[in-house]
């Protein structure tokens, strides 16, 4: 991809007070926060770049590869600044390098797919869309590889929370769906039952099916506070599940096609110590 049409790439969407999941939170080092908040930057941006209604899905993938070249330090351009600022926030590691280079998979793959065949499809989407952010943060704060395992059952649980919170919205806006196909198929529904604004109860059932299995995620990824040594990242860990567990159970009285499901400043609140008691006494 030349330099004139990278710089046609879109600019970020979001910003890191709009997403469900904190970002760079307190509980984190403050000396870490340039570069996590350089990681969650480049994430945002190269998420817009397959999600872009104004471009065609090869030129999102030559957007997406030369967002990989420029993090590898092989080119350069307006549009490829947030990789090229990335780089330099890690110096250049090519571990830290390749945490950013694997999100790229999935958003290439967004870029020319819009759905999931089954829930093994799901998770392998999971694992270059989600855990790479979880390798990302426990490679930044030191910890061993024992820690990945765990993490990566997190990231996905969160992954998969939020593309049922989104359902609705990823269907109307992007036609794409998360949901994996021969769920739905085996209910005797097809895609287009996400057009509605409530879940019928064929539909309700998948969305249980998918929680049934979010929850053992959940459940996968438990030893993982105690596995953490650095204690703020430890009680992150900690705070972090418990989110996955309270909004797996909002989801589950909740319909998302008929509201935004999501937790409150309430919820947050007993999340929170409910997280750092749990963090503290790991």
């Amino acid at each position: 991809m030349s330099r004139a049409a990278s710089a046609s790439l879109p600019a970020a969407s979001k910003t890191a007070a709009q997403e469900n999941f904190p970002v760079a939170s307190l509980l984190l080092p403050k000396l870490k926060r340039a570069t996590i908040m350089a990681y969650y930057h480049f994430a945002r941006h190269a998420d817009d770049v397959g999600d872009s209604p104004s471009l065609s899905p090869e030129e999102k993938v030559a957007g997406l590869d030369a967002l990989d070249r420029a993090l590898h330090g092989k080119e350069t351009g307006p549009a490829l600044v947030l990789a090229e600022e990335y780089r330099r926030a890690v110096d250049g590691n090519e571990a830290m390098i390749e945490h950013a280079s694997q999100l790229l998979h999935a958003f290439r793959r967004d870029s020319v797919r819009d759905y999931c065949e089954d829930w093994a499809d799901l998770m392998a989407y999971c694992r270059y869309s989600a855990a790479p952010v979880g390798r990302f943060l426990l490679d930044l704060h030191g910890e061993s590889h024992e820690t990945f395992p765990p993490s990566d059952a997190l990231c996905a649980a969160l992954q998969v929370l939020n593309h049922l919170q989104d359902c609705g919205k990823d269907y109307h806006e992007l036609r794409r769906v998360y949901i994996p196909r021969d769920w739905l198929a085996a209910r005797g529904l097809t895609v287009q039952v996400l057009e509605g604004d409530r879940s019928p109860a064929a539909l309700r059932q998948v969305i249980d099916q998918m929680l049934d299995a979010t929850d053992g995620l959940i459940e996968l990824a438990q030893p993982l506070t105690g596995r953490v040594r650095d204690l703020r990242m430890r009680l992150q860990c900690a705070v972090t599940i418990r989110v996955a567990e309270k909004l797996s159970a909002r989801l589950r009285r909740g319909d998302p096609l008929a509201e935004r499901v999501k937790l409150g400043k309430l919820d947050y609140a007993g999340v929170v110590l409910v997280g750092l008691w749990r963090g503290l006494t790991a």
